[in-house]
């Protein structure tokens, strides 16, 4: 137990960013278990364990990535920055030409050694925030010159969000909006980010009419039956009605761990619609626990920024931390029907292999900023009290 208690002592960076990393990572243990239970012992052959057994070798392999993310001074990534963003681009070009069509959407790529899927937008979306971040930083003298600043900041948002439209649409939009409040925080002009917001307008727009003469590369007849669909039919249809009947049903305190009933009637219970299982299961003391959580990863990640002295390290934790909550609020706000049906997980949570690893790895980024944050407050702490007395005497 000391030794334990020893090695959390011992872990630096942000000490409330850990216990995030932890809590999610146990509640996807428990959801994921529950929500896969069905569908292990149907395709499984029995073997209700399967779908778990895999879980947690994602969360390993994840939790392995987000250390050495953790570990890696944050400077670094600002190296790494250009030659992911290129990687990236490359991915979804491939993946949107000559990915296989699954669920009506091209959103997966398979790995040729060790045949598994990897969906290249989730590292899209690590390698714009990280470039972003990183361009806001370099041009702080320049931020308000539209050459030298905006534009090597606009043309590569715009190229990756487009790219990632056409079959996630939901997960182009998350990202869009992460960039402009990362833009309002780096000081970007007024102006520009109004500008950008127009472009953003116009990429949207060609993409609908690619879709009258291409549907199968961009997915605009989804999108309006999903809108039409959340506007005209007031239960939501059958995914929404049967997430609202889970977290009805989940009352208070819950049904308890293991015992939703709804997981057998709700598609992809252990994904997009995750969020309901787990407020079936653990009521609403469940469902505030989750929302807690995301908010206070803000609340830690805005406290950094306000400890911070460097440009780099603020944009790219808030830009990391509003992906992450943006997303878990876009999934919670489909549940209960307040937006269309998305496709978005559960952050950390859902079960999924690239996602897991993407914000895991974005959580150990935010780590390895605490870390260096951390110091430098205490050092200037230290300088100023030592200031203070010399002055005293």
């Amino acid at each position: 137990m000391i030794k334990g208690k020893n090695i959390l002592l011992q872990l630096k960076g942000d000490k409330g960013l850990w216990v995030v990393l932890m809590f999610l990572s146990i509640a996807s243990v428990l959801a994921v278990y529950s929500s896969t239970f069905t569908k292990a012992f149907v395709s499984a052959g029995g073997n209700t364990e399967y779908f778990l057994i895999k879980h947690l070798m994602v969360l390993t392999v994840s939790g392995m990535a987000a250390w050495v993310a953790y570990k890696t001074p944050f400077r670094w990534f600002i190296k790494l920055a250009p030659l992911l963003l290129i990687v990236s681009i490359i991915l979804l070009i491939g993946v949107l030409l000559f990915g296989p069509d699954i669920n009506e959407a091209r959103r997966w790529m398979r790995i040729p050694i060790i045949g598994m899927s990897f969906q290249p937008s989730e590292l899209a979306k690590l390698s714009l925030i990280l470039y972003v971040a990183a361009k806001i930083a370099e041009k702080q003298d320049r931020i308000k010159d539209f050459n030298e600043a905006f534009l090597p900041i606009l043309i590569p948002i715009l190229i990756v969000v487009g790219l990632i439209a056409p079959a996630d649409l939901s997960t182009a939009a998350l990202l869009f909006v992460t960039c402009t409040m990362m833009m309002i925080i780096g000081r970007v002009d007024w102006k520009y980010i109004a500008l950008l917001i127009l472009l953003g307008v116009v990429v949207l727009s060609i993409l609908v009419l690619l879709g009258m003469f291409f549907p199968d590369l961009v997915r605009v007849e989804t999108w309006v039956t999903r809108i039409n669909e959340f506007i005209h039919n007031s239960d939501g249809g059958y995914q929404v009605q049967q997430s609202k009947m889970a977290i009805a049903h989940g009352g208070w305190f819950g049904v308890g761990p293991g015992n939703s009933i709804q997981r057998n009637f709700l598609p992809y219970p252990y994904a997009d619609f995750i969020y309901a299982i787990i407020v079936e299961e653990y009521g609403l003391m469940g469902a505030i626990s989750i929302i807690g959580v995301y908010l206070f990863l803000l609340w830690r990640v805005v406290i950094l920024a306000t400890r911070s002295n460097s440009a780099f390290a603020i944009v790219l934790a808030v830009g990391l931390a509003l992906n992450i909550i943006i997303q878990a609020f876009g999934n919670i706000a489909v549940s209960v029907q307040l937006v269309p049906v998305t496709g978005l997980t559960l952050p950390l949570v859902s079960m999924g292999g690239t996602s897991i690893l993407i914000a895991s790895v974005s959580l150990g980024m935010m780590l390895s900023i605490s870390r260096y944050v951390n110091a430098e407050y205490k050092r200037r702490l230290n300088l100023q009290n030592t200031t203070v007395d010399e002055g005293h005497h």
